[in-house]
């Protein structure tokens, strides 16, 4: 599954590796690999392969799931199909409270103890969907796990979810999509151990 996510991003660019001229994150991290998986909405061959991905991630691995909750706003989408293929409700978590009507920042059914898993699309130092679980608890849910498209496998990431308590289970990794690329002739085999260096280093990898 992870080596089949992972060709099947690479071959719509969702994932784009560019180890010799590096993207700049929003963070200000320059990084050698951008991940928009936005457009694996526009792909039906890879957006089936990712969203049965997900559904039979939560059967297998958090299988007393009572319904899946998206981050706002690329999870939600996610969360959507794979619900619908689970026929469980789904629901989304708002970055914040809305500032009119009901002000709810968690959109759809959610009822004290249900137990929930989150759909997120991309983790990388997992800030987003800590917060989503946060807010999901403090709501009364019970929150067993999240299921990520992919994951970069950072420390700071790996650290926050430890903190937090929760656990996540990605259907692709870092790891495993430089070695597809490599394999695929998305890039060289000698640009390896400079994209692992990012992992292990993200903030002096280019020194």
């Amino acid at each position: 599954m992870k080596k089949e996510v992972a060709k099947g991003l690479l071959s719509i660019k969702a994932v784009f590796l560019s180890p010799e001229k590096p993207f700049t994150w929003a963070s200000g991290i320059k990084s050698p690999v951008y991940c928009d998986n936005r457009l694996v909405l526009g792909y039906p061959e890879v957006r089936t392969l990712v969203e049965n991905g997900i559904a039979e991630t939560v059967k297998r691995e958090y299988p007393e799931a009572e319904a899946l909750m998206g981050t706002s706003t690329a999870g939600i989408a996610h969360a959507a199909i794979a619900a619908q293929f689970l026929g469980l409700p789904m629901g989304y978590v708002r970055g914040a409270a809305k500032d009119h009507g009901r002000n709810n920042r968690i959109e759809g059914r959610l009822e004290p103890g249900m137990k929930v898993v989150v759909v997120e699309d991309l983790i990388s130092t997992a800030g987003s969907c800590v917060e989503t679980v946060e807010a999901l608890r403090e709501a009364g849910a019970e929150v067993l796990g999240i299921v990520s498209i992919f994951t970069y496998g950072l420390q700071k990431g790996i650290d926050r979810l430890e903190s937090a308590g929760v656990r996540n289970v990605s259907l692709s990794d870092f790891d495993t999509l430089i070695e597809v690329a490599a394999e695929e002739n998305y890039v060289r085999a000698e640009q390896l151990p400079l994209l692992r260096r990012f992992i292990a280093n993200p903030q002096s990898w280019l020194d």
